[in-house]
Formats: structure tokens, sequence, C-alpha cells
């Protein structure tokens, strides 16, 4: 098997390498995120403080792009293509890895994140109505308000003595028992409003 490997050719060689590693360090990551392992998520502190949601590149992707960008191009070197194709094919197919991962992880911290939403957490918010919300508690409509640091789609009422129609800038005065969101109009504020984050306890976060 060595010998093998050291008989290969610059071009193969650079691709086995590329493929060995990357599957390797692949594998382990993906065990550690799907046992949730303390510290999993420390991999993708490349953009950590870009506040976007979808972060295409993190070190989870990057990897997932060298993995494939090995294997495809092993592939197709295999199949006897020239450099130039191999590494056009290689290229696209690890971008097309990369947008999965990305795609992949990002449904799955939303669905993490709903799971363990705090109401609470959105009074004093600012936000921004999306379906119009009667006057006086007699329609319910939906806001756009960021929560816990994601961008969410909630719904939500008002005692406004008129309604609040979509555009309108909302603040968040109270949440009900049900989880929906009392808003009055205001006005997008020059700095960002600080409120104050309540924990689950741990006694209900499961339940």
């Amino acid at each position: 098997m060595v010998e093998w490997f050291l008989n290969l050719e610059g071009f193969p060689k650079f691709y086995w390498i590329i493929a060995l590693i990357g599957s390797l360090i692949f594998i382990f990551i993906i065990i550690t995120t799907f046992l949730g392992v303390d510290g999993a998520d420390d991999f993708d502190d490349i953009d950590a403080d870009t506040g976007m949601e979808f972060q295409f590149i993190t070190f989870k992707n990057l990897i997932g792009f060298f993995t494939i960008f090995g294997w495809s191009g092993i592939a197709c070197i295999d199949a006897g293509l020239s450099n130039s194709i191999t590494i056009i094919i290689s290229v696209f197919c690890g971008l097309v890895m990369m947008t999965i991962m990305a795609a992949m992880f990002h449904y799955m911290k939303k669905l993490n994140d709903s799971g363990t939403l705090n109401y609470k957490n959105a009074i004093g918010a600012i936000g921004e109505v999306y379906l119009t919300i009667g006057a006086n508690r007699s329609k319910m409509g939906k806001v756009h308000i960021r929560v816990q640091g994601s961008l969410r789609e909630l719904e939500a009422l008002s005692d406004s003595l008129g309604e609040l129609k979509s555009g309108t800038i909302i603040k968040v005065v109270e949440v009900t028992s049900n989880g929906v969101l009392i808003v009055n109009q205001t006005q997008k504020p020059i700095e960002p409003i600080k409120t104050e984050n309540y924990e689950i306890p741990a006694s209900t976060r499961d339940i």
C-alpha cells in the first residue's frame, strides 16, 4: 500500500492526500456534531461574529469541500480525464457539498433554536409588521422580530386604536401565556435596545 502510494504521480497523489485527510476530519466532525459532544460547535468559530444566520464559509463546510474535492478528483483521474477538467469538476463538486452542508447545519440550528425559544426574551425588542395587525386585538397579524439572536416571524396582537399595517415599526410590550406578542407602534431606535434574557427552567426545557 505504501509502495503504491509512493509510486503515484504528483497530481493524483495530491488528490489522495486531500481526500484521506479530509475524510478523517469529516467523519470526526459529523460524529461529534450528531452525538452532541461539548465543544463540537467550536469548529464553526471562523465567522461566529458575523451575525449571519446562513453561514457558508465555516470550518465544517471547508472540510466537506476538500473531502468531496479529493474523492471527485480521484474519480476523474481514474476515468482518464485531463488535469484541467479534473480540477474544474472537483472544485464544482466541492462547492456543491459546501452548499449542502451549510443548508443542513443552518436548518438543524433553526430547529434547535425553535425548541428552546422563550417568548419573554422578545419583550422590549423592536421589529416590523409583516401581516397587518387589527386594532384593539381584533385581528391577529405577524411581525418580524429578532429574538435570541435569530430573526423570527411571530404572531402578534395590538391594543392600538388603529390597525398596524405591513412595514410599521413596532415594540413588544407584553407576551401572552400562549406565546402571542402584544405590540405597539414605535419608531426605530438609533441604537439597538438591550433586553433582559430569561432562562428556560431545566424542568420544562425537555417537555
